[in-house]
């Protein structure tokens, strides 16, 4: 996804940071070192989680603030719906985030957060179109056709989803075109992994590719249900360091998956 638009979290991004420091030293590129017990605990450590917690909470209450003083703020709504959705209160995320479509019409179709939001509220179908929209404003990033296809995969289901994977013409940045192959049915998690590890890159770009990779994968395996899969897959996501420390749209992206290994772990647990 591209960089946020209109108060798009600034204060919260350096935020992220904190948790920085309770990545271990757990391998990146492969789930085969996660042992049970390390899958079974949280990514994070519990003080940097309390930390972002309570960071978010006061960002929150600042702009809730701010709203009540000028309730046509864009700026404060963006920034109390990233701190709802940081603190998974999916549905008032939504609702900030259709407010600021309401005040500034111009991000009715760009307002990709509003997407994520609706998807992580349960609210499918409308998450299909807010991503079919967002086409209309950009048609080469393929981020969005990635998340189109899984709101239509939790709507309708794989066999509509494929059918209606979005047509690009353009290529998009790596790991993107292979996930959408993976979406496809034409490549595997293993062979996304393998091409990064053998790509002739930086290790900033190896960082940066694992961590979608990891991502897109441990998504498409919550969309097929296999939640185990997608948690390892989130987990490693969320210990890869290059998500927090890139700012804007990628650090967003770090507390979906955040958020999304949280609920599985809970969801996991509740099962034994």
């Amino acid at each position: 996804m591209p960089k946020m638009r209109v108060g798009a979290g600034s204060v919260l991004i350096p935020l992220l940071l904190l948790a920085c420091r309770a990545f271990a030293d757990e391998p990146v590129g492969t789930d085969a070192g996660s042992s049970a017990k390390s899958v079974a605990e949280s990514p994070l450590l519990v003080t940097d989680r309390e930390k972002l917690t309570q960071a978010f909470e006061t960002s929150a209450a600042d702009a809730t603030k701010k709203i009540e003083a000028d309730s046509k703020s864009v700026d404060a709504f963006s920034r109390r719906g990233d701190a709802h959705f940081f603190l998974a209160r999916f549905d008032k995320a939504v609702a900030d985030y259709s407010a600021m479509s309401k005040l500034d019409e111009s991000l009715v179709n760009s307002h990709w957060r509003r997407g994520i939001a609706l998807f992580y509220a349960e609210q499918f179908k409308e998450a299909a179109a807010q991503f079919e929209s967002y086409h209309m404003f950009d048609q080469v990033d393929r981020e969005n056709g990635i998340w189109r296809y899984l709101s239509q995969h939790k709507a309708y289901g794989q066999k509509k989803a494929r059918e209606g994977l979005l047509k690009y013409e353009k290529d998009d940045r790596e790991p993107f075109p292979s996930v959408y192959k993976l979406f496809a049915g034409t490549m595997n998690p293993q062979q996304i992994l393998d091409a990064i590890d053998k790509a002739e890159i930086s290790k900033d770009e190896r960082e940066k590719r694992l961590f979608y990779a990891h991502l897109y994968i441990g998504l498409n395996h919550s969309v097929e249900g296999d939640d185990a899969a997608a948690q390892r897959h989130l987990r490693l996501s969320t210990l890869n360091t290059w998500g927090p420390r890139a700012g804007y749209g990628p650090s967003y992206m770090w507390h979906v998956g955040r958020l999304h290994e949280e609920l599985l772990r809970a969801k996991l647990a509740a099962k034994k």
